[in-house]
């Protein structure tokens, strides 16, 4: 049933691009801190090579992946099949979080359509790729993405957006840091 890969091979990599949602989940250092676990979509995610992935990561209501990723880099990223054959892949791996105050911000983000207002973007260093069969998962047909994140962005306009990262992303629900003022 399951397999553990050595890397991301092609067959696994043209698998991943035609899935339309994934899932990512960190977790803090501290016992008591809160899991997270976050569902993505759009057009956010590229593998890059063999044991390498990245994903763009738009304004949101919470900054747990980042703050925990700054904190200690673990993180892992699933994708289900919703249509077709049950697979499910996981990519756990090392993150580093690249911001717009980052000096190699546009290189990195020349990968990815503008969605919105980007404010990070998640390098995973692959460490594991393994599959499951995914038995359990529904399935359900893609109607179409949601146009509600461009419109808001673009009504709250640049100075908006950033005022709601200020109260939204400086820290973790468990008050680590994530966002610093120049990342916003």
């Amino acid at each position: 049933m399951g397999k553990t890969y050595d890397s991301i091979t092609p067959a696994l990599a043209d698998w991943i691009a035609a899935q339309r949602l994934f899932f990512v989940a960190t977790a803090p250092l501290a016992a008591d801190g809160q899991v997270n676990l976050s569902p993505k979509g759009m057009d956010s995610f590229r593998v890059l090579g063999p044991r390498q992935v990245a994903y763009l990561d738009v304004t949101g209501s919470g900054s747990e992946t980042i703050a925990h990723v700054r904190e200690n880099g673990r993180i892992v990223v699933m994708f289900c099949a919703f249509e077709g054959p049950p697979k499910i892949v996981r990519l756990h791996g090392v993150g580093t979080v690249v911001t717009r105050a980052s000096a190699d911000w546009e290189l990195w983000s020349a990968r990815f359509p503008a969605l919105g207002s980007p404010r990070s973007i998640l390098v995973i260093d692959v460490v594991r790729v393994s599959d499951s069969c995914g038995w359990g998962v529904p399935e359900m047909t893609f109607q179409g993405e949601r146009d509600f994140f461009g419109p808001w962005a673009a009504a709250k306009g640049p100075a908006g957006v950033h005022a709601y990262g200020r109260r939204k992303n400086r820290k973790s629900i468990d008050g680590l840091p994530a966002l610093d003022e120049q990342d916003l």
